[in-house]
C-alpha cells in the first residue's frame, strides 16, 4: 500500500502528533508499505525518515511558538505533491490548516482519506482567550472531517464530540506506548536524590495555557512532596513564578525522559482538552500511578481506584485530596503502579499501527462505495457492526415483491427470495418459525398497516422490513412522512422485544432509474436515522455497489434475480452473525449463473403489462395474500422435504 501522510507538525518539533507520525512511518516500513510525508518546512527537517521521503512545504511560525510551523501551501500544490507519489490512501495527522488542503487534494485525486483527530483546536481557542473563534474552529473541524472518508477518534469522549458536530464514519483509534523504553527499571535513585523529596509529583507536557499547568498550584504544601515539571513552552516564565517550589527540568527526550518518568512517585495531568493523553500511558508503562482530570482522553486510560484517580474537572480541592491520598500511602502507589503497567502491555505501537492499516483498508472500501454512490447522502453509507451471535426463534418478513421473491423461482415453481433464503440460514442454528407477509406492489402504508398488525399478533423476535421503492417512484412523494410512519412501526415492533432489520431500498443500474436516485438516497438517510434512534439493525445496500449490476436483476429488470436474492440474503446473514456467511455466499455465487433476457421479451412480458395495469389503476398485488401468513417451521423436517437455498 502507498500511504501519503499530510501532517500539521513534524521534526524537528517534537510533540504528540510528530511522535505518532514517526511510529506510523516505522511500522509502514517494517510491513513493506511505501510512505511519503508532506509537512511544514522548518530548519532541521530531515529529507527522509524510515525510508519515507519528507516533502517540506512553505510555512509560517505560529504566534507564541516560534518553533512550531504552520503549512501555507495551496490545495493545488499539495495535490501536485500527492499526484507525484500516487498514494492509495492519504492519512491526515491532526488536520486543521494543512490538513484542510490535504483533504481537498485527496478529493481532487479521487483518493481515500483518513483524518486522525488528535488536537481539540476549539478548546485551545477558549484557553487562549479567543473564544469568539471557537464556533469558527468547530465549523472548520466539522467540514474537514465530513470531507474525509474516515475519521479516527482517540477516545470515547472525542468520538462523541465529533458526532455532536455532525461528523459521521468515526472509528476509535488510540495511541501505542513504547513499553520497552518506559518501564519501572528506569527508576534512578541518584536523580531522585538530586530532586530532594520523599514523594515526587511529576508532570510531563507542553507548558501552555491549554494544558492548565497552573492548576498544579493547588498542590503547594502537600507534606513531604515536591513537584517536578518536564517540558517547555510559552507559559514557562509565568508558571515558574506561580510555582516557586517546583523544579523545572525543561524539555527531555529519549532515555532522559524515560528515567525521569520512572523516577516519579505519582503523575499528574490537569489538562481538560486532551483528546487522548499519551503521557498518561507512558507513566503507566513506567509503573507510576496517574491522577488526571475526569474529562476527555483520561476517561479511557485511567481506571478509578485501580491504576489511578480521576478528579472532578475544575475541582482543585478534589485534585489536592487525590494527590494527598497517594502521596501518603506507598503501598497503594505500588499497587496502582503495577496495575497501570499491566494495563498497557497490550498497547504496543505495532498492534496499534496494525489497526491503523486496517482503517486504511476500510477507508479504501468506503471510498469506492462513495465513488459509485447514486447521490450524495447527508449520512454516508456505513457498515453495520455484526450483532453478537444469538438464536432467533420466530422470524417475520415484511415488504413488497422483493421480499415476496419475484423472479426467484424454486425448483417446484414457488417463489422464494432473499428473506426465505435468510430464514433457512438462520434455521441452521437449530430450527426457526418463519412467516413471510410480503405482497407485491405494496407500499409503506401497507407494511405499517395490515402487515404490521399481523406481525404483532405473531409475536416475533426478529422482523425484516424492505419497503419504500413503490412509494419512491410515484409522481409525488413525501420522504419525511414515509420515514416517520415507518419509524412508528419500528418502535412498536421494538416495543414487543423484537429485533428489527431495516434494508434500504435500491435501484437497478439503469439510466432510466437515475431520475429516482435522490429520493432513494434521502430515504436511505432517513432509515439510517431510524436505526440509530430505535436500535434497529440497518443493512445499507449502498455499501454494496455491485448490487445494481445486471446479473443481479431478473428478466423484468425491476426485481432481483435468484443471484441477487442470494447476494442480499448472505449480506443480511453476515450482519446477523451467521457463521461463515461470507464464505458461504462466495461458494453459492460460484455454483450459479444467471441467464440474460432479450429486450423484446422484456417489453412483451413485463413492460407492456405494467403499463396496462397502471392505466387501469391496478397493481400486481391486488387480491393476493401473503404466501406465509402464519409460521412455517424450518428445521430438519423441512430439509427432508427438499427445502434448499440453492
Amino acid at each position: 500500500m502507498r500511504v501519503a501522510i499530510v501532517t500539521e507538525s513534524f521534526l524537528p518539533h517534537m510533540n504528540g502528533v510528530t511522535g505518532s507520525v514517526l511510529q506510523i512511518l516505522r511500522h509502514l516500513e517494517s510491513r513493506g508499505h511505501d510512505a511519503h510525508v508532506i509537512a511544514p518546512a522548518a530548519v532541521g527537517i530531515p529529507e527522509t525518515v524510515d525510508g519515507a521521503r519528507i516533502e517540506a512545504i512553505p510555512s509560517l511560525a505560529l504566534p507564541g511558538y516560534r518553533n512550531v510551523r504552520v503549512g501555507t501551501s495551496t490545495a493545488h500544490r499539495v495535490a501536485a505533491a500527492l499526484r507525484r507519489f500516487q498514494p492509495d490512501v492519504v492519512h491526515l495527522a491532526s488536520p486543521f490548516a494543512l490538513g484542510w488542503r490535504g483533504v481537498l487534494a485527496a478529493e481532487r485525486l479521487d483518493v481515500a482519506s483518513v483524518a486522525a483527530y488528535q488536537t481539540d483546536v476549539a478548546a485551545y481557542t477558549e484557553r487562549y482567550g479567543i473564544a469568539a473563534t471557537t464556533g469558527i474552529a468547530q465549523t472548520h473541524i466539522a467540514r474537514l472531517h465530513r470531507r474525509a472518508t474516515l475519521t479516527l477518534a482517540p477516545s470515547a469522549e472525542s468520538a462523541q464530540q465529533l458526532a455532536s458536530l455532525g461528523i459521521d464514519r468515526v472509528r476509535r483509534w488510540g495511541r501505542g506506548v513504547d513499553a520497552e523504553r518506559f518501564q519501572p527499571s528506569r527508576r534512578d535513585s541518584a536523580l531522585r536524590a538530586a530532586w530532594g523529596a520523599e514523594v515526587v509529583i511529576g508532570y510531563v507536557g507542553r507548558l501552555a495555557p491549554e494544558k492548565q499547568v497552573e492548576d498544579l498550584a493547588a498542590l503547594n504544601g502537600v507534606p513531604g512532596t515536591r513537584l517536578v515539571i518536564v517540558g517547555d513552552g510559552p507559559s514557562r516564565a509565568r508558571l515558574e513564578s506561580l510555582l516557586p517550589d517546583a523544579l523545572f527540568l525543561g524539555h527531555l527526550g529519549g532515555e532522559a525522559l524515560a528515567a525521569a518518568m520512572a523516577s516519579f512517585d505519582l503523575f499528574v495531568h490537569p489538562g481538560e482538552s486532551e483528546t487522548f493523553g499519551q503521557t498518561l500511558q507512558e507513566a503507566h508503562a513506567s509503573g507510576v500511578p496517574v491522577i488526571a482530570t475526569g474529562r476527555g482522553g483520561p476517561l479511557d486510560l485511567v481506571r478509578m481506584g485501580i491504576d489511578g484517580w480521576l478528579y472532578r474537572p475544575g475541582d482543585l480541592g478534589d485534585l489536592r485530596m487525590r494527590v494527598a491520598d497517594l502521596a501518603g500511602d506507598a503501598r497503594k502507589r505500588r499497587a496502582f503502579g503495577e496495575a497501570g503497567r499491566e494495563a498497557v502491555q497490550g498497547r504496543s505501537w505495532s498492534s496499534v499501527c496494525d489497526q491503523l492499516v486496517g482503517h486504511f483498508e476500510d477507508a479504501r472500501m468506503l471510498h469506492r462505495v462513495d465513488a459509485g454512490a447514486r447521490a450524495r447522502r447527508v449520512v454516508r453509507p456505513e457498515a453495520s457492526v455484526p450483532v453478537p451471535p444469538r438464536r432467533w426463534h420466530r422470524y417475520v418478513a415484511l415488504g413488497d415483491s422483493l421480499t415476496e421473491g419475484l423472479c426467484d423461482p424454486a425448483p417446484d415453481g414457488a417463489l422464494r427470495g432473499w428473506a426465505d433464503r435468510l430464514a433457512l440460514l438462520l434455521a441452521a442454528r437449530g430450527g426457526l418459525h418463519y412467516a413471510n407477509l410480503a405482497i407485491r406492489s405494496k407500499r409503506v402504508g401497507d407494511v405499517c398497516g395490515t402487515q404490521l398488525e399481523r406481525a404483532l399478533e405473531l409475536r416475533p423476535d426478529l422482523v425484516s422490513i424492505l419497503i419504500g421503492a413503490n412509494d419512491l417512484v410515484k409522481h409525488r412523494v413525501n420522504v419525511a412522512a414515509l420515514a416517520l410512519r415507518l419509524e412508528d412501526a419500528v418502535v412498536r415492533l421494538r416495543g414487543i422485544g423484537a429485533d428489527v432489520v431495516l434494508v434500504t431500498p435500491f435501484l437497478p443500474g439503469r439510466r432510466a432509474a437515475s431520475i429516482y436516485t435522490r429520493r432513494f438516497s434521502a430515504f436511505a438517510t432517513a432509515l439510517a436515522g431510524i436505526a440509530a434512534r430505535t436500535g434497529a439493525i440497518l443493512i445499507d445496500t449502498d455499501l454494496h455497489p455491485s448490487l445494481p449490476d445486471r446479473p443481479n436483476w431478473g428478466e423484468d429488470l425491476v426485481h432481483l434475480s435468484s443471484r441477487g436474492h442470494r447476494f442480499l440474503a448472505y449480506r443480511a446473514a453476515e450482519v446477523l452473525g451467521v457463521p461463515d456467511a461470507d464464505a458461504l455466499g462466495v461458494l453459492d455465487a460460484a455454483l450459479h449463473e444467471n441467464e440474460t433476457i432479450g429486450a423484446g421479451v422484456w417489453w412483451r412480458r413485463h413492460a407492456l403489462p405494467w403499463v396496462w395495469r397502471r392505466l387501469h389503476g391496478r397493481a400486481a398485488g391486488d387480491g393476493r395474500s401473503a404466501k406465509h401468513d402464519d409460521y412455517v417451521y424450518l428445521g430438519r423436517s423441512s430439509a427432508a422435504r427438499g427445502v434448499s437455498v440453492s
